[in-house]
């Protein structure tokens, strides 16, 4: 579809994208975080015969109060799966969190996925029929070659159906996105007209992982929720925080998250940076990117793309929390009687015991 057309659609849907220059754009002060509280979950917490952890994305249903979470288990402990929980948010702070139940992903065939053969990242749930949208990362291993994918789940775990994903993000030799670099991050824009991923690293032809003495470019693409691919814009990622140790090298900064920072506007979104280095804490920043005057890029290499604009919300250093965790999902959840939204997020224990599964709401004014 010519990228007229594109944009034609998303005006058409009340959506439009605007071309114009966001020059000042941020004027406006970022709106003001606070800690409200946090939990932690036991490692290696058994429910229902599964090991609860590998959490990579959360996301919250209003319909029913509920968290959903998925795991990033490549059927190697227990089959792919996501789980559903209670968290008690408050003006008081946060509570226990009670899982609720679980359920395995499940293939066209109604089969559970096979160990290693998939690589869950982001679970969202549909606004409009309560399903599950989830992503998972595909492989470049040598001669393996599997593509990342947007799959559809409903609440009883059976497969629903597939998005298309842009050709320039399939595995092929020499492009596509790294190994564990694809599609870690997807949200719901325009009250659910448009679904967004972003990759969690540059695709190969677009230049080399960020250091920490320089940047890098990640793509967010945004399709229709029926599938059709619309617009494809450059992201810009900031340089690793530390330099690792004592091997140096070895850090690394991603997009591990996104969502829609206001459920009407399909420009706005705020995306979480994960940045890490062994020998090192996490350094974990949300920004707030605007679409609206980046180019599309959905046919096209970077070359000289407008990218993306971006201003910080937060940096969980910045917030009280004792450590900062291996932070890899986010969700809007309930809002307080203040008026204030809350913003949750979930921390990755990669089934590590030296490593925490931890959940922390921030008040965001």
């Amino acid at each position: 579809m010519p990228r007229r057309s594109r944009h034609v659609l998303i005006a058409g849907c009340a959506l439009v994208l605007a071309s114009a220059p966001v020059a000042g754009a941020d004027a406006a002060p970022a709106p003001s975080v606070r800690l409200l509280g946090e939990q932690v979950i036991a490692s290696g917490l058994d429910f229902e015969g599964t090991t609860v952890g590998g959490l990579s994305g959360i996301d919250y249903s209003a319909r029913t109060g509920e968290f959903v979470l998925i795991s990033d288990d490549r059927s190697s402990k227990n089959p792919a799966r996501y789980y559903t929980a209670r968290i008690e948010v408050g003006e008081r702070g946060v509570g226990p969190v009670t899982i609720t139940g679980t359920r395995p992903l499940l293939t066209a065939t109604g089969a559970a996925y096979p160990p290693m053969s998939v690589d869950p990242e982001e679970i969202r749930v549909d606004p409009w029929t309560g399903d599950y949208y989830w992503t998972q990362e595909g492989e470049r291993d040598g001669d393996l070659l599997a593509d990342p994918s947007v799959r559809i789940a409903h609440q009883d775990g059976s497969y629903a159906g597939e998005l298309p994903i842009p050709e320039n993000e399939r595995m092929r030799p020499g492009s596509g996105p790294r190994q564990n670099q694809a599609l870690e991050a997807a949200t719901f824009l325009g009250a659910g007209a448009l679904f967004a991923t972003a990759t969690e690293g540059p695709l190969l032809p677009d230049g080399p992982p960020p250091t920490t003495t320089s940047a890098a470019t990640a793509r967010i693409t945004v399709q229709a929720r029926s599938g059709p691919l619309l617009a494809q814009y450059a992201y810009p990622m900031e340089p690793v925080f530390a330099e690792s140790r004592p091997e140096p090298g070895r850090g690394g900064t991603g997009i591990a998250s996104i969502l829609a920072a206001d459920p009407l506007d399909p420009t706005k979104l705020l995306v979480l940076e994960r940045s890490f280095s062994p020998g090192t804490a996490n350094k974990i920043r949300v920004y707030e990117a605007d679409l609206s005057g980046a180019t599309d890029i959905l046919d096209a290499p970077l070359g000289a793309a407008h990218p993306a604009a971006k201003r910080l919300l937060v940096d969980l250093d910045d917030v009280g929390l004792a450590a900062v965790d291996n932070v890899e999902g986010m969700t809007w959840g309930p809002r307080l009687p203040s008026g204030e939204r809350t913003l949750v997020l979930v921390s990755d224990d990669n089934f590590d015991s030296r490593q925490i599964t931890r959940i922390v709401v921030l008040a965001v004014a």
